[in-house]
């Protein structure tokens, strides 16, 4: 429903300085392929912005190779990371890739052991690190929905993968409860919208919660909506983010009123 869109270049598209996903390696990738169409990496959408609205600085970074430079010079190894990058084309920490935690690395506290209350972001958090929070369910949407990442689907731009429909899964006691088979079409619901696909009986989920893929794209669905049609649009209280894991729903036989 935009006005405008500003199509970003995918990682494919564009150099990223990055580290990698749930490793201790940091590396500098080129581009495979030329931004297809319109599409721009983000900084340069970004600086494009900054300079039609007059909130541009003189010296700010906003080519890749400036903005690289910019963030490795914040560290004290600097030098010694760019040297890396440029002979393997990946660095890694000074313990090594495989460091552990209290024998390699500590906690970067004054007496490097693990604080549980700092006292900066227990005065962030509205009502303090430690509060208890009602489950947002309610008798209408008793199931908790959470949509992590799969082995295929980290984000959605390699949801292509999964050409087939996306089922929801299901435990087996709450799928009897509702007359629910094993590959029977469903609806899954809320307030805020709907996602009808098929469903996948799976005795290894909790009682009371449902699974349905992140990243998944809407070819995999029938209604061709996903797990983000039901999310919430609260924010956490520490950090602002999204609530997905607080999406309650129901789910019914597709066709029931």
């Amino acid at each position: 429903y935009a006005d405008v869109v500003l199509p970003a270049a995918t990682f494919l598209e564009r150099r990223e300085l990055s580290r990698g996903y749930g490793a201790f390696v940091l590396q500098d990738s080129e581009a495979v392929i030329a931004p297809v169409g319109e599409a721009r990496p983000n900084h340069e959408v970004f600086a494009e912005l900054c300079r039609r609205t007059g909130v541009a600085r003189d010296g700010d970074p906003e080519t890749a190779e400036e903005l690289a430079r910019t963030i490795l010079g914040t560290s004290a190894r600097a030098g010694g990371l760019r040297r890396e990058l440029d002979e393997r084309g990946f660095a890694v920490p000074p313990e090594g890739g495989h460091p552990i935690q209290f024998v390699d690395v500590f906690p970067r506290t004054p007496d490097r052991r693990v604080d549980l209350v700092p006292a900066d972001l227990d005065r962030e958090a509205p009502h303090g690190l430690y509060h208890y929070q009602v489950d947002p369910g309610e008798p209408r949407f008793p199931l908790a929905l959470i949509s992590p990442a799969t082995d295929r689907t980290i984000s959605s731009t390699l949801g292509e993968l999964h050409r087939a429909p996306v089922p929801l899964s299901i435990h087996p006691g709450d799928a009897a409860a509702r007359g629910i088979r094993d590959g029977q079409a469903v609806r899954v619901f809320n307030a805020l919208g709907e996602v009808r696909c098929g469903a996948r009986l799976d005795d290894s989920l909790r009682p009371g919660v449902v699974f349905l893929p992140k990243g998944i794209w809407r070819h995999n669905t029938e209604s061709g909506t996903t797990a983000n049609a039901l999310s919430p649009a609260t924010l956490t209280d520490l950090g602002g983010g999204a609530c997905f894991n607080d999406a309650r729903v129901e789910v019914q036989a597709a066709g029931e009123a």
